[in-house]
């Protein structure tokens, strides 16, 4: 007979963690309809799933199509990129990205929009007639709305172009400096905004995108141009990260003359300032709801309750910190040092603490995490002697 020490049997069903993709984009954009479309082709503003480059182009030719296939063509790439296509006359991006808030998307893109006046214009309700926001200021709102109104797991971040060979960061102001938008200049003919959405969608949200690849052509900018973009850096302030425009780069100590990520800034270094923090913050936001919405209605406010919450908390943040995502965490709940203490040496202000949590059933957890940030800068001193 064989000795099994540890005897598991698995009774089904098991249960199966609430999982948030990191991948999914969606691009809203004009098509080009040809004489004949196709009996499938897109509807206006009725989302359509794409996981295959050509099909998109069959379907929604175009600016649309264009975009989509862009996005799905970087290696490693997005698991999912909805389409949504506006009027080609009367085109209402707002209506659009109304029908993706519904949407379970990480990444918002507005096919071939680069950052021209026009686009970035800021509406006037009042005026008369009223006069709607651009395409990109409506973006910007849309993305900032949705993620801090917008039902659980629907945080996200839109993705946007400067115009083919701009330098000039001026354009990022106003609602649009917001670190949920993501600003490239390229040199490129191609969507670059689709491409780097696409790039994104690719990694995990802790992945820094610095120098990660992407899939277009894009000559280089000068160096006058990238200080332009990106502002002066110094060996001892760092880098300055001061005007949230990222540019596309092909580095001489890279082999191959392949486009990369210059830097991985978010449209607004004075709040968060890199993509890949934004991007874990929404992650683990959504990790941490999904883990406590099992102890609504079960845990109890007792001291062994609340040993159970902050050991469900630990269970998502362990992994992380062995990961190297996380250098540190410290969770507490400022009720359970007071259920610890000696109910007779509770003073009237703490025992009406308590009974206040229980009457209202509302119990206050700080989490304090310190998130490991990748090396993007390198100060080499070299001393031959």
């Amino acid at each position: 007979m064989t000795v099994r020490y540890v005897r598991q049997n698995l009774v089904p069903p098991q249960f199966a963690p609430a999982v948030r993709a990191f991948g999914d984009i969606a691009v809203v954009g004009k098509i080009s309809p040809p004489q004949t479309p196709p009996a499938d082709q897109v509807a206006v503003n009725t989302p359509a799933d794409f996981t295959d480059p050509s099909e998109a182009q069959r379907r929604a030719p175009g600016d649309l199509g264009q975009a989509v296939a862009l996005a799905l063509s970087q290696s490693p790439g997005p698991s999912l990129v909805t389409a949504v296509r506006v009027d080609e006359k009367t085109p209402d991006f707002k209506a659009a990205l109304d029908v993706v808030a519904g949407l379970d998307v990480q990444l918002v893109v507005l096919a071939n929009v680069p950052a021209t006046a026009a686009n970035t214009a800021v509406g006037n309700p009042n005026a008369t007639p009223p006069t709607p926001d651009g395409p990109l200021v409506a973006l910007a709102k849309h993305v900032v709305s949705v993620s801090e109104t917008g039902l659980d797991g629907r945080q996200r971040i839109g993705v946007a172009m400067l115009p083919k060979d701009s330098a000039d960061p001026a354009v990022v102001g106003g609602a649009l400096a917001t670190d949920r938008m993501v600003y490239i200049a390229h040199r490129s003919t191609q969507d670059a905004a689709a491409a780097v959405a696409g790039t994104i969608a690719g990694y995990e949200p802790h992945v820094s995108l610095l120098l990660k690849q992407v899939n277009i052509t894009s000559p280089n900018f000068t160096q006058a141009q990238i200080d332009a973009l990106n502002g002066p850096e110094t060996f001892t302030s760092g880098p300055a990260a001061k005007n949230g425009v990222n540019w596309l780069t092909s580095p001489a100590l890279i082999p191959g003359n392949a486009v990369y990520m210059g830097e991985g800034y978010t449209g607004n270094p004075g709040g968060i300032t890199y993509i890949d923090a934004r991007r874990y913050v929404d992650s683990l936001s959504f990790q941490l709801n999904a883990q406590l919405i099992r102890s609504i209605g079960n845990v109890r406010i007792t001291r062994a309750g609340l040993r159970a919450l902050i050991a469900q908390i630990e269970a998502i943040l362990a992994p992380q910190q062995q990961a190297d995502v996380l250098t540190s965490f410290e969770v507490s709940i400022g009720l359970l040092a007071l259920l610890d203490k000696d109910p007779a040496a509770l003073t009237a202000a703490e025992t009406a603490q308590i009974q206040l949590a229980e009457a209202q059933r509302l119990v206050q957890v700080l989490v304090a995490l310190t998130y490991a940030g990748a090396v993007h800068r390198i100060s080499l001193n070299v001393s031959f002697k």
